[in-house]
Parts: structure tokens; C-alpha cells; sequence
């Protein structure tokens, strides 16, 4: 039985092309980046050379670029480093963050002597920027860093990012948004929409796992995160993962170069699972601002209470079909969503994060539908007409 994989925003598959340009760093440049001899040159070159590759594809300076484990690394440095080395007395966030976020913003709470305002969110998923604007100009005496995420990981609810950045500016805060579910699949510009840390992992966007980036606006001068040999320019102890970082490179080249064509497919794709679901289905609904602002490779699928909810995904997995009940960094346990909490979400209905990739079809789509119907009760007469 061939599997649908439909959890593209849990991790994506790794593209061909980037284990064409990883091999031959894991098969013959194998020297260290910071030794001087020929093998170590070879590998420097190759770190430099992806290093120019996410910072053009960002709008960036190469020396604004630091690469790390992954997003959760990006974003606990950005986070902690701005309340350790810039001043930053306050944090304003939102309660839909992404976990790596949200527990970073705790443990501050919990160790450094800072204010934390959680910012209200509607039915949507969006936050209220006119709170943050209130907030910004009442506190403007305070340093504050505003850590928000471009698209939400389980409902994909987007951030205006022009407007926060923006805000911002001018009230004196420092930006940071992760946008670790939208680099490869939106434009994202810090010359065009300054931020001071902006975080990327490449496994979102046909990469590898295990190795990501941060970018940190040169007029942010922070000390290091990691203690160590002084690699990447002192701001990350530790030997680079450099297949890794050749393989997050290549995968991001190929993304923003096949952006339009891949985010029209995606779309296009989305909005057929939204059309069959509604045929074929008795009271769906969707979660988040699907229509509107919205991650499109991401749709929350909302399924009226019924006795088979429970077993909904574990059914969905027997069937051969890849799907997540939520964010995936705690899907395994089944706890209550803290976003479908937030947004007001009914807790009798159950929710399904199905994710997308442009190497999804339309005939999985039916696939994934022809299963959903026979796990759940036919339509009524009354929605059928």
C-alpha cells in the first residue's frame, strides 16, 4: 500500500537534488571548516558559499547569517540573547506560539527580571495588532522585544509582518519572528521588512533535519549562545554541520527559485481538499483564517463529534494516510491543542492538521476522502441540499 503523506508541516521529504549536492561533502570534503590546511579551505568554501546563498534569498548580508541545530535553536537564541545582551526588560508575545517559543518566554519568566504580555488572538488565530500598538506606545520607556511568528505551524493564521516590523520601529523595539513554516514558501524580505532575528529550518522546505539558520540584524550585537572553538564568528560554539548546511542551502536555492509554480500547485491543491471535503462530509469546518491571510500548505480540518473522533488519526494512520492532530512536537501524547484553545475552538469537535507539499497530487486528495468516508458518517439530506 502506497501511504499518502499529508504532514508536510510536521517535517517535509528530503528533494533528490539536495542529496545530489550533500553527498559529495559527506563522501570527500571531509575536512574541518576551521582547519587552514586544503581539505579545511575545500569545506570553508563550501560553508561560505551556502552562507551568501540564505542571505541573498533573504535580502540579507552574509555576515548577518549564523547557522544552528534548527528553529528551536534560532529561536531560543534570538529569545534569551536579546534579555541577556540588549536590555530587553519586556517580551510581548501571543499565546499561539509555537512550544519552542512559548517555553523559551517561561523559563525567562521564571529566571531573568522581565514582563511578559501575551497578546489577545480571535477566532482566527490573528493577533490584535491594535493592542500591540497600544502596548508599544504605553511602554516605550521599557526595551521590549516583540517575538511573533509569521504563520502559525497549526492552523497557518499569518502575521502581517510589514506591519508589525513597522510598529516596531517606531516605537523602539526589537523584532523577532519565526519563520520557520514560511521560508521556501513565501518571499521574505529583512531589506525589504526589517527584523532583528528571523529564524529558518530546512527541513520545512525539502532539506535536512538537524541544521538551520538564524539571521540577526547587524545592529544587534549579541554575545554567543554556545560556548565553544569560536566558529561561526564566535556566535556558535561547535564544528558546522556542513552537508547539513550544503543541504539546507541547495534546498532553499531550489525553493525560492520554484516558488510561484510550487505555491500555485499547493494552492490549487488545498482548495480541492476544502471543495471534496464539503461534498462529501457532513458539517466541516476549518480552523484558522483559511480563506484569508493564510499558510497555504496548511489546512486544520475541524470534524463534528462523533464516537469515532477519538480514533480519527490513529484510523487515518491504519489507513495509510499521514496526517497530525496537531503540532507536531507533541502530536504522539494527544494533548489538548494550546492554539484550538486560544482561538475558543469547540473541544467536541476534532481537528486534523492535513499539510501539503507541490509532490502532493490531487489523487491522493481522493484517496485521503474515499477513507474519510468510510470512518465517518454519510452527510445528512439536510447538507446535501
Amino acid at each position: 500500500m502506497k501511504r499518502v503523506y499529508f504532514d508536510n508541516a510536521a517535517t517535509t521529504p528530503i528533494s533528490e537534488a539536495v542529496i545530489d549536492a550533500m553527498l559529495p561533502v559527506l563522501r570527500e570534503q571531509y575536512g574541518n571548516p576551521s582547519s587552514i590546511h586544503a581539505e579545511g579551505r575545500s569545506v570553508r568554501a563550501a560553508l561560505e558559499s551556502a552562507r551568501k546563498t540564505v542571505a541573498q534569498s533573504i535580502g540579507a548580508s552574509t555576515a548577518e547569517i549564523f547557522f544552528t541545530s534548527g528553529g528551536t535553536e534560532s529561536n531560543n537564541m534570538a529569545i534569551k540573547c536579546a534579555v541577556r545582551d540588549l536590555g530587553v526588560r519586556r517580551i510581548i508575545s501571543s499565546p499561539t506560539e509555537h512550544h519552542c517559543g512559548l517555553h523559551t518566554i517561561e523559563h525567562l519568566v521564571k529566571t531573568s527580571d522581565i514582563e511578559v504580555v501575551w497578546l489577545p488572538v480571535d477566532s482566527m488565530g490573528h493577533v490584535d495588532l491594535k493592542t500591540l500598538e497600544q502596548l508599544l506606545a504605553d511602554g516605550s520607556d521599557t526595551k521590549t522585544l516583540v517575538s511573533l511568528m509569521h504563520a502559525n505551524n497549526e492552523i497557518g493564521t499569518m502575521l502581517d509582518l510589514d506591519q508589525v516590523s513597522t510598529l516596531c520601529r517606531q516605537h523602539g523595539a526589537l523584532f523577532h519572528t519565526d519563520t520557520v513554516q514560511t521560508i521556501g514558501h513565501f518571499p521574505v524580505r529583512v531589506d525589504q521588512t526589517p527584523v532583528n532575528f528571523l529564524s529558518g529550518a530546512a527541513h520545512k522546505f525539502h532539506g535536512p533535519k538537524g541544521v538551520g539558520f538564524i539571521y540577526i540584524n547587524s545592529g544587534n550585537p549579541i554575545e554567543p549562545f554556545i560556548d565553544g572553538g569560536g566558529q561561526e564568528r564566535n556566535m556558535r560554539g561547535g564544528t558546522e554541520n556542513v552537508y547539513g548546511i550544503v543541504g539546507l542551502a541547495k534546498a532553499l536555492e531550489l525553493a525560492t527559485t520554484e516558488i510561484e509554480q510550487r505555491a500555485a500547485h499547493i494552492r490549487q491543491l488545498r482548495q480541492y481538499m476544502m471543495d471534496r471535503l464539503r461534498e462529501n462530509l457532513d458539517d466541516i469546518q476549518f480552523n484558522g483564517d483559511c480563506d484569508g491571510h493564510s499558510l497555504y500548505t496548511v489546512l486544520s480540518v475541524s470534524f463534528p463529534p462523533s464516537p469515532k473522533n477519538e480514533l480519527l488519526l490513529l484510523s487515518l494512520d491504519i489507513a495509510g494516510v499521514s496526517a497530525s492532530g496537531g503540532s507536531a512536537c507533541s502530536s504522539g501524547a494527544e494533548k489538548g491543542s494550546h492554539v484550538l484553545a486560544a482561538i475558543g475552538a469547540d473541544p467536541a469537535r476534532k481537528s486534523i492538521r492535513f499539510s501539503f507539499s507541490h509532490y502532493n497530487t490531487t489523487d491522493e486528495v481522493d484517496v485521503v476522502i474515499e477513507k474519510l468516508k468510510a470512518m465517518l458518517p454519510a452527510p445528512s439530506m439536510a447538507s446535501i441540499s
